[in-house]
């Protein structure tokens, strides 16, 4: 080689080397910009999910906060009917309502309204009732109590109930301080609530001394006082505390994800923190600021992360996909200046590869002669190579028995469509030209159909055999290609299927004659498999069983896991277990339940089925099912009816008989309180005499609806028979039981009926003692109701010895 070869070839290489490394770098410097976008981008969708998570906990913990917020205003509200609707409270009726409502609430209490001329009387009544000293006071500047100065009326606190009862500030006048006085005299409409701006609460513990007070104005149904016509008669209160209120049930300070802190900007002192959660905030600008409602206020939250929040969503995505992008960026500069280096080595390598095909030529020439004699061999199958014009190029021994023909007499004379039923060819062609908009020959329909669906599906085509007979056969036509890939011709595998459509005939005959015959049957019809591990199915279910269950009948012939997910929780159970008893005994399955289904609703299910073992230790039920929700909604109305008093509404003497008896069972049972309230309106027979049976009737309405509303859901109200009505109180001892009726009783004479006047009632109590029965209980009841007819009537007869 020349000194100029030997120059060129040395300068040839350094161009490839050259091209190789610039490659590489340029690859190396795109995968990095690449890189830093993806790291851009996902560090900017971490930010959003990060806002994302705040924002949703920080809706969240508005939410819990405002629905707090509102539960103090409703108990407060409730207190407030509580004495709207009561001619007098005790101290003692008073303590029973509010002690449950202290939860979250500092304190709860009552303040009447009193006239100057009437405090004298007002302070001995309330020193008699509370059972000791009381006056109406208020507190100088330095906390030392003094009586109240004289006023035109006062607010003095009557009932209080408080987490610590100690030291309550009763008599306490509420005019005396300005920022309760200011809360009087924003609620003084019916219906309205106001609360004060922060202030101390006296004789509260030192670390919840600081917070709101919240009133609502109480009204009499009786004769305003002339002196003061269309006030309130009192108010009863709320004393709240910020942090007890909110902190209860959250995470602790350490667990928190949120910076909570509630600022009410009304203040005589300008903006005060009333909440501060004192966890550190974390660095984000990140801040959710919104009003919450209490009674006429408004105070602003302002909710941030916290830094548990922050160590709790911390992502280190941006830095990973960075790195991660930098080395894939490397390793494909790498791979690429690799491959640029291997070109000359590929080169070689085809040039070695191209003598290894001429060995491979041979071979495939003795592999034909072995597929051909393979081809013979299919005696069973037929298998027609054709050319790209369908003239017949191969024709094994397979298709000579199937059709009669010797290969001489088909290679190379008969195109595949000779061999096909003329009509059956035109109609597909006919087909395929209106498909595709333009005409197709009948021969290219035979390959136009089947490649044109992918060459791999089979389809049925009517063969026609030389004796002119003729035979349905499967045939699968694909494209046989050479070395470049390019179209030579087709392959046609053809398997006779006249017997096989015969028999899926006769099967399809009869299963158009059974769906004929399900379709009559109520219901649906079908067999049901269980298999040894616990697998179920459904391998034949009749279109009725669509409309029972809802669920497609496909999915149920290979699981039937979806039709229990439609049976009722309560009666799952109970169906399981009757269909392993039925499998393990072999005994009928009968079995009512209910269904969910997710247009029908629910719905009742009768159904029966016969088991039998089956093949693999199976076990097969042969059965049906059928809808019987009419009948069950028939039954519960019947039941309905039987146990109601068609005047009143409440239960009958049935439906009581039947309660008392449970009830009876379950206090022995468990050795809990029972006790029954009779009560027998007085005089009803000269209402009757007096106003008619149909005021009457209205009187036993009016007083039914009345006592029902002071009622707890677990009391029994029921109707004996006439005027007389009984009242069975579970859980509640003879004592409990007094208190209600007591309250019943003022409740039913306090409210005139309309048209009669004022209607009383005579009542009597018993509670249960052990090992006493029904019959008992009643008596002693009854006794009690006679005792206070006997004593005048109009009164409430306590249990008797």
């Amino acid at each position: 080689m020349s000194k100029y070869g030997v120059r060129a070839k040395v300068l040839g290489l350094c161009r490839e080397a050259m091209a190789a490394w610039a490659v590489a770098l340029v690859a190396l410097v795109a995968g990095g910009l690449l890189s830093a976008g993806l790291a851009l981008a996902t560090q900017a969708f971490y930010k959003q999910q990060l806002r994302q998570r705040f924002e949703l906990l920080a809706s969240e913990r508005y939410s819990r906060i405002a629905e707090r917020f509102d539960d103090q205003e409703q108990r407060l509200d409730g207190l407030r009917r509580f004495f709207s609707f009561s001619n007098e409270i005790t101290p003692r009726e008073f303590d029973g309502y509010a002690q449950p409502l202290l939860r979250r609430t500092q304190a709860y209490s009552w303040a009447p309204r009193v006239e100057h001329a009437q405090r004298r009387e007002f302070e001995r009544q309330a020193s008699a009732r509370l059972g000791q000293a009381y006056e109406i006071r208020e507190q100088d500047g330095q906390g030392n109590w003094q009586a109240a100065p004289p006023r035109d009326h006062y607010f003095p606190v009557l009932y209080t109930q408080a987490i610590q009862q100690q030291g309550q500030p009763y008599g306490l006048d509420l005019r005396s301080q300005p920022a309760r006085e200011q809360a009087l005299k924003r609620a003084v409409l019916p219906g309205s609530m106001a609360v004060s701006e922060p202030l101390d609460m006296i004789n509260v513990a030192a670390g919840y001394s600081r917070g709101l007070l919240m009133v609502a104005p109480v009204f009499s149904d009786k004769e305003p006082d002339s002196e003061a016509p269309g006030a309130p008669v009192g108010y009863v209160m709320a004393l709240l505390n910020l942090s007890q209120l909110i902190s209860d049930g959250l995470p602790t300070t350490g667990e928190d994800n949120l910076v909570v802190r509630i600022v009410d900007s009304s203040g005589r002192d300008g903006r005060e923190v009333l909440f501060d959660s004192q966890n550190p905030p974390a660095s984000l600008a990140l801040v959710s600021s919104q009003l919450l409602h209490l009674a006429d206020h408004h105070y602003q939250i302002d909710i941030r992360p916290s830094q548990v929040f922050m160590q709790g969503n911390r992502s280190s995505a941006a830095l990973a996909v960075g790195f991660l992008g930098g080395l894939l960026s490397l390793l494909l500069s790498a791979l690429l200046y690799n491959l640029f280096s291997q070109r000359q080595r590929a080169l070689r390598l085809v040039e070695q590869r191209t003598l290894e095909l001429r060995v491979s030529e041979q071979s495939l020439r003795e592999t034909h002669n072995q597929l051909r004699s393979v081809l013979d061999a299919a005696t069973q199958v037929a298998i027609i190579a054709t050319s790209l014009k369908g003239v017949v190029s191969t024709f094994n021994a397979g298709a000579e028995r199937m059709l009669g023909y010797l290969a001489a007499e088909v290679v190379g004379q008969l195109r595949l469509e000779n061999l096909v039923l003329p009509e059956e060819l035109n109609q597909r062609a006919h087909a395929l030209s209106l498909r595709y908009g333009r005409p197709i020959a009948g021969g290219q329909a035979m390959f136009a159909d089947t490649l044109q669906e992918g060459g791999a599906e089979p389809s049925e085509w009517t063969l026609v055999r030389k004796d002119g007979n003729q035979l349905l056969a499967n045939m699968l036509v694909t494209a046989v290609l050479d070395e470049q890939g390019l179209w030579v011709g087709y392959l046609a595998i053809c398997i006779d299927v006249t017997e096989r459509r015969r028999v899926h005939e006769a099967l399809a005959l009869r299963d158009r004659l059974l769906e004929k015959l399900s379709a009559e049957v109520p219901g649906g019809i079908y067999q049901y498999r269980l298999d040894a591990d616990g697998h179920s199915c459904f391998p034949y279910a009749s279109e009725g069983l669509f409309d029972i269950y809802e669920v497609d009948l496909q999915l149920l012939r290979e699981d039937a896991t979806a039709v229990f997910e439609r049976i009722h929780p309560e009666d799952l159970e109970r169906v399981r277990r009757s269909v392993r008893y039925s499998a393990e005994h072999l005994t009928p399955w009968r079995e009512e339940y209910r269904v969910c289904l997710p247009r029908a609703g629910l719905r009742w299910i009768r159904g029966e089925a016969t088991p039998e073992v089956g093949e693999e230790g199976c076990t097969l039920w042969h059965g049906y099912l059928t809808d019987i929700s009419d009948l069950k909604g028939v039954e519960e109305d019947l039941r309905t009816l039987s146990v109601t008093d068609a005047l009143t509404g409440i239960h009958n003497r049935r439906y009581f008989q039947e309660r008392i008896k449970v009830e009876l069972d379950r206090a022995q049972r468990e050795d809990q309180d029972l006790a029954v309230i009779m009560l027998d309106i007085d005089h009803f027979k000269r209402i009757n005499d007096q106003f008619g049976h149909a005021v009457g009737d209205h009187v036993l309405r009016s007083l039914c609806q009345r006592i029902g509303q002071r009622l707890r859901r677990t009391d029994v109200f029921c109707r004996l028979g006439g005027e007389e009505f009984m009242v069975l109180c579970p859980g509640s001892s003879a004592e409990q039981a007094q208190v209600l009726a007591t309250e019943l009783w003022q409740g039913v004479r306090s409210v005139p009926v309309e048209g009669v006047g004022k209607v009383t009632a005579s009542f009597g109590v018993a509670g249960w003692r052990p090992g006493e029965g029904a019959d008992a209980l009643l008596l002693r009841a009854d006794a009690g109701v006679y005792a206070a007819k006997q004593a005048g009537r109009d009164r409430v007869e306590g249990e008797l010895s």
